[in-house]
């Protein structure tokens, strides 16, 4: 039994706490509470004093890329042309060896975990990176096998083919901690047919998908009117694709794909109807402001989302896109851009923003039950953020101070399933 102090505790699932204290036994949290009433209740517990402090659960990155952490602030030279990005990417990528991609997840896996980020909903299509990484730095985590560039009919069969094999072999290298999921890339590098197949393969295995939808108003026209973006490039691989001629939650939806409840990542461009259906299918949505303004895509309705009761999570997409990840960072940048955001119906409070970036991560990935928030019996995934800083004093108000005064390099311990990962 080990107890936790700190002069500032945060549940999520409560209200925060002065000098409190975390019961841990093993893996799991047995009690949370003042320190003054936790203490007398488990007197021969070790005590680990985090001091000037604040403690709370881990962050969940739902949406990351670790695979492509090499890559930060190399495609910033065309991150004004969204397609031109896309295209220098995919080249890229195509040149790292298997070992500059492991090495890559791992500083990824490194770089989250010193943040304070204890789970990841992550991207890859390697196969084998993102979960080593995550079992190597001892994070908790669902890895997404992303397919490749696949939006033609014609070859569906043998491209679900090919990714069914690639995640059975995943599948076996899954453990309590890391799990692992599907992830058709998109509405428009995704053929409707391999959609239908991943979906239905989705919803009799029960494995969890992941999908960029709704990103950018340059695929809502390529979806609504089958102009601009990808068009040429179908033209030069001889691909056969016809537009939806509707939104990217309505594709989905048409396809069968929702009813699998997938993680949309993204959802600038959603409308009200689009909402609505969102919330109809209990769908998760992770929210990436920071990269959709680093690429000029717009704000999401993030408050609307939370509003329409729908399971939203802070994701930081991958650095080549972002250049950080930091989900204690990208939570103040979600606040201020929910406020600023052109249409914004209510103020998002710094307690919307922690809550958003730890329990509402974990219910985006369909882990809420476990983590996300300090309660007897969840896991004890935790992080522990420093509060000398001169500018996080005076702490009138101690959510407003880590959502608008603190970021991940205030973290000072990161924890998960009670064993700590960093430093």
């Amino acid at each position: 039994m080990q107890i936790h102090l700190a002069d500032h505790v945060l549940p999520i699932s409560g209200p925060p706490l002065q000098k409190g204290a975390v019961a841990v036994s093993g893996e799991t949290i047995t009690a949370v509470g003042a320190a003054d009433e936790i203490l007398p209740r488990f007197p021969e517990a070790r005590r680990t004093d985090h001091g000037n402090a604040a403690l709370l659960p881990g962050f969940v990155n739902c949406h990351s890329h670790l695979e492509l952490t090499s890559l930060r602030g190399r495609l910033d030279d065309v991150e004004h042309d969204f397609r031109s990005w896309l295209l220098k990417l995919t080249s890229i990528r195509s040149e790292m060896t298997d070992i500059e991609i492991r090495a890559s997840a791992l500083a990824g896996a490194r770089e989250g975990a010193a943040a304070g980020i204890t789970c990841f909903g992550d991207i890859g299509r390697s196969g084998f990176a993102g979960v080593e990484a995550l079992k190597q730095v001892g994070l908790r985590g669902i890895v997404f096998q992303e397919t490749e560039f696949s939006p033609d009919d014609r070859t569906a069969a043998d491209d679900f083919g090919r990714l069914a094999e690639i995640f059975e072999s995943m599948y076996g290298n899954s453990t309590d901690l890391v799990k692992v999921g599907l992830s058709p890339h998109s509405a428009y590098t995704v053929s409707s047919r391999l959609f239908e197949l991943i979906s239905q393969y989705s919803i009799v295995n029960r494995i969890p998908i992941s999908i960029h939808a709704a990103e950018s108003s340059a695929e809502y026209e390529l979806l609504m009117e089958g102009k601009g973006f990808f068009t040429e490039v179908y033209e030069k691989f001889d691909v056969e694709w016809a537009a939806p001629r509707c939104t990217a939650v309505q594709y989905l939806e048409r396809l069968g794909v929702l009813a699998a409840r997938p993680l949309l990542a993204h959802c600038v461009t959603v409308d009200q109807d689009d909402i609505k259906r969102l919330a109809d299918y209990d769908i998760r949505v992770a929210h990436c402001p920071r990269s959709n303004a680093k690429f000029g895509h717009g704000w999401a309705p993030l408050e609307q989302l939370c509003d329409a009761q729908i399971k939203v999570g802070l994701g930081s997409d991958s650095v080549a896109s972002n250049n950080i990840c930091d989900i204690l960072g990208e939570s103040a940048f979600a606040a201020l851009g929910a406020r600023n955001r052109p249409g914004s119906v209510r103020m998002f409070s710094a307690a919307d923003a922690l809550r958003t970036a730890t329990l509402g991560g974990a219910a985006a990935l369909g882990l809420e039950d476990s983590i996300g928030s300090l309660e007897p019996g969840k896991m004890a995934d935790m992080a522990v953020i420093g509060l000398d800083a001169l500018c996080q004093e005076p702490v009138n108000d101690i959510e407003s101070a880590l959502v608008f005064s603190s970021s991940g390099r205030d973290v000072i311990a990161t924890y998960v399933a009670g064993t700590q990962v960093y430093p």
